[in-house]
C-alpha cells in the first residue's frame, strides 16, 4: 500500500481552531486541518510553512508539535504530523478549500471531519 506523509496546521486564535473544507477530490466538502504533503528534501516544518502559504496565503508561527497520527485509508497509508500554529502575517484567502470557519471546542463535533483527523480532534477537545 502506498504511504503518504503530510503535515497539518492546527491554527488557533484564542479558544478557536481553524477548520477548512476540502474543495476537491475524493473527500470534497469534508472538513480538515490545512496542510499537505512533505516534499523530498523538505523538513516537516518547511512543508507546513509552504503548504499554508499556498493554501491560505498567510504566514504562520509553529508554536508546538502536537502529534503524529497513522491512518489507513482504503487506497493509501497516511502519516499525519500535526502542529499547533498561529497566524503571524496576512489575511486568509482560500485557494484550495471551499469554506473555512473558526470553531470552538463545543462546535468542533458539528463538522464532518476526515477520518484521519478524529484522533487530533479528540486530543484538542481535551486541551483547548
Amino acid at each position: 500500500m502506498k504511504s503518504i506523509e503530510v503535515v497539518a496546521a492546527i491554527i488557533k486564535d484564542k479558544d478557536k481552531i481553524l477548520a477548512t473544507r476540502r474543495g476537491y477530490g475524493e473527500f470534497i466538502n469534508m472538513w480538515e486541518f490545512p496542510g499537505g504533503k512533505v516534499e523530498p528534501g523538505e523538513t516537516k516544518e518547511e512543508a507546513l510553512h509552504r503548504e499554508i502559504q499556498e493554501e491560505l496565503k498567510v504566514s504562520i508561527s509553529i508554536d508546538k508539535y502536537l502529534k503524529t497520527i497513522e491512518y489507513d485509508y482504503p487506497n493509501f497509508h497516511l502519516v499525519l504530523h500535526s502542529y499547533l500554529c498561529s497566524i503571524s502575517e496576512g489575511t486568509i484567502q482560500l485557494m484550495e478549500h471551499n469554506a473555512a470557519k473558526w470553531v470552538t471546542k463545543s462546535e468542533i463535533d458539528s463538522l464532518e471531519w476526515l477520518p484521519a483527523d478524529d484522533e487530533i480532534i479528540r486530543l484538542l477537545k481535551e486541551t483547548i
